[in-house]
This record gives C-alpha cells, sequence and structure tokens, in this order.
C-alpha cells in the first residue's frame, strides 16, 4: 500500500497579522510547518538555477564577493520597482513552491503547513488543499510589525500592506480563517481547525 501524502494547507495572514504565532500554535500540535520566507532567502543564496536566474536579470552585483546575497543592492535596485518585484517573484516563488512540494512528500502528518505572506497573491493556493487566513485590524498590525521591527517606518510598514490583498478579501477566499484580535483567544480556534483538518485527511 503507497503511503498517503499529507494534506497541504496554507497558512497566510498580512504583515504583522500575528500568523508566526498561529504556526507556533499547530507546530506544537505536532503538525510540521514550512516557512516560505525562510526558505525563499535560503534558495536565493543556494539554489545554482535561482541563483544563476538572479544574477542574469539584474547583474552579478546581486551577489557578494563571497556568494552572499547583496541585500542592500536588491532592495534599492529590485524591491522598489514594483516590475523588477514581479521578476524576482517570477523566479523565486517557483523555486519555493518545488522545494515545499518535496519537503511535504517527506512528511508522516496527516497535514503540514505552508506558512507564507502571499498565497492568494501569487496563485500558489491553487496547488493547495485549504488556505487559512489569518485576520487583524490594520491598525494592530501597524502597531505590532512597528514593535517588532524598530527598523521600519510607518510609511514601510503601509507600502507593504498595500502589495498584499486586502484582509476582507483573503477572508472571503480562505477556507478556515483565524481572528488575532483582543478579544477572541488563538488557541481555541486553532484547535478547532485542527480537528477538521484532522477529520479530513481521513
Amino acid at each position: 500500500m503507497s503511503r498517503r501524502h499529507p494534506l497541504l494547507v496554507g497558512l497566510t495572514g498580512g504583515i504583522g497579522s500575528g500568523k508566526s504565532t498561529v504556526a507556533k500554535i499547530f507546530q506544537i500540535l505536532g503538525i510540521p510547518c514550512y516557512f516560505a520566507d525562510d526558505r525563499a532567502k535560503w534558495l536565493m543564496a543556494n539554489e545554482p538555477k535561482l541563483i544563476e536566474g538572479i544574477k542574469a536579470n539584474f547583474g552579478p552585483e546581486s551577489y557578494l564577493e563571497d556568494g552572499t546575497i547583496n541585500r542592500s543592492y536588491l532592495a534599492e535596485k529590485v524591491f522598489s520597482d514594483p516590475e523588477k518585484v514581479k521578476k524576482i517573484n517570477a523566479l523565486v516563488h517557483p523555486a519555493v513552491g518545488k522545494d515545499f512540494k518535496t519537503w511535504a512528500e517527506n512528511q508522516t502528518s496527516p497535514y503540514v503547513l505552508k506558512e507564507a505572506a502571499l498565497i492568494f497573491e501569487t496563485g500558489s493556493n491553487k496547488d493547495l488543499d485549504y488556505v487559512i487566513n489569518v485576520s487583524s485590524p490594520i491598525k494592530v498590525r501597524i502597531a505590532r510589525v512597528l514593535m517588532r521591527d524598530n527598523h521600519r517606518t510607518v510609511e514601510q510598514v503601509n507600502n507593504i500592506i498595500d502589495q498584499q490583498l486586502p484582509d476582507e478579501n483573503k477572508n472571503e477566499l480562505a477556507d478556515f480563517v483565524i481572528k488575532n484580535v483582543d478579544n477572541k483567544l488563538l488557541i481555541p480556534q486553532v484547535l478547532k481547525v485542527h480537528e477538521v483538518l484532522i477529520a479530513k485527511s481521513n
């Protein structure tokens, strides 16, 4: 009998929504979590085909002499230009998608999570069985990010929010919504989703 593959579940939410906290609760429940943004950084530094693509599109100065990513160059030359952001995403997202698939196939849990800020925006929800959105009011999210990342300004946080799909849209598109607001406890909400996903995996 062939081994059953786990269900693929996306975990998303705008910047500052608290999706990393939610991911930690799922991990405590024994669910493996793939952190797409961290893996993207790793792949950009270690995946030969991706490195080649980035150098070909944005120049050899995208990398420093020791082979590490030239973050300040990319931030200035690439991430400030929406067209170039699309271009780099078109290189990075497929590499992450492939890496996630390989990783998921090696897991033995009933379902796995892919934690990523941009799931609906990149269309990667099409490759997932379900998507959970962590929802939180914009004011709360901005305050959280400013507290966490003291190098960011309100303007920078608003720019990031503008590049992400509005929360209301994500809530409509998601299969599950976890509300990260002061008057709602996170753990009972996560447990409820967890139980449904375990049932669906059977």
